[in-house]
């Protein structure tokens, strides 16, 4: 698997209701973006044609040395393939995604787990290289990505960094989307937060913004709901804190944006778990925009194995 010899690249932003491409010129900038739905009802192949669309429209004039993929499920970097995935894209894993983009595209492929990929930059901003990190996405589930050293973790399978489902007291009986009980996620998400308000209240409720405003007019029920979840998940990354000994805890998603009343229950339950060396950390917020994710997906193709056209399977 050779390396290109240089950029221009395109970075892949693969979600489950969108499809976002960028073009990486030499300088690390963006001179060039597309977006376009996911046909995610359709099937693999008509995730991958619309993705070999998105580079084709990205980069018209055909300069791009590879193409880097940020994708929804659980992605084996090495293999290529999707090893694990919810129904939100049908049929998703069990996808030959590297192989099946580079001969759609003609181009080298690299892909990882989105919430990886987007930790990427973090990583990359850490001093001297060497640093490690503990990255949670928090939002419909609870991602994440662990580095150790300067170096990012992906595991077997590309299972590595799964922090929604470690398990969490405060989940004890509740079923995870991923088939389990007890998982972090099925009480820390914004569907976890939301149904456990309901189980509070014995009423229905459209969405985790309605519990937040209604937890910032002092409704008791939704507080708590909303501070179990942020605490659960404050409690797990104090301990994956404590077994990795990060430099950096960052904690990105749609669910930290619904103001202090959740940071500020992640971060006491955070700080109660850490070692003596480790209470300097607090949970910070990602430094990097809405771009983060295409950029750590131009990246890996510097870093991961690149899968190529034509390959034999």
């Amino acid at each position: 698997m050779t390396r290109p010899g240089a950029y221009p690249v395109v970075g892949l932003d693969l979600g489950g209701t969108k499809i976002a491409a960028a073009l990486f010129a030499a300088d690390g900038r963006v001179s060039a973006r597309h977006t376009r739905p996911t046909p995610a009802g359709q099937g693999p192949a008509a995730v991958l044609d619309a993705l070999a669309v998105a580079v084709a429209e990205v980069d018209p004039g055909g300069r791009a040395t590879a193409v880097g993929v940020a994708a929804a499920g659980v992605v084996d970097p090495r293999s290529g393939v999707v090893t694990s995935a919810t129904d939100a894209i049908r049929d998703w894993a069990g996808t030959a995604l590297g192989t099946g983009l580079a001969d759609r595209t003609g181009l080298p492929v690299a892909c990882d787990n989105d919430v990886r990929a987007t930790a990427g930059p973090e990583l990359a901003g850490l001093p001297d290289g060497r640093g490690s990190l503990v990255f949670a996405a928090v939002g419909t589930g609870v991602g994440g990505a662990l580095a150790a050293d300067g170096r990012m973790l992906h595991g077997a399978s590309g299972i590595a960094g799964h922090i929604g489902h470690l398990p969490s007291a405060e989940a004890a009986g509740l079923t995870c989307a991923c088939g389990a009980t007890g998982h972090l996620e099925a009480v820390a998400s914004g569907p976890g937060i939301t149904a456990h308000y309901e189980r509070l209240t014995g009423a229905p409720v459209d969405r985790l913004e309605t519990v937040a405003a209604r937890a910032a007019r002092g409704d008791a029920d939704a507080v708590r709901a909303v501070t179990t979840g942020a605490a659960a998940a404050g409690r797990v990354l104090g301990g994956l804190a404590n077994a990795l000994g990060p430099d950096r805890v960052v904690v990105g998603g749609g669910v930290p944006r619904i103001g202090p009343l959740y940071g500020d229950a992640l971060a006491r339950a955070f700080a109660a778990e850490l070692m003596p060396p480790l209470r300097h950390l607090v949970p910070r917020p990602p430094r990097f925009g809405p771009d983060a994710a295409v950029t750590g997906a131009a990246a890996l193709t510097t870093t991961l194995p690149l899968h190529q056209p034509g390959a034999l399977r």
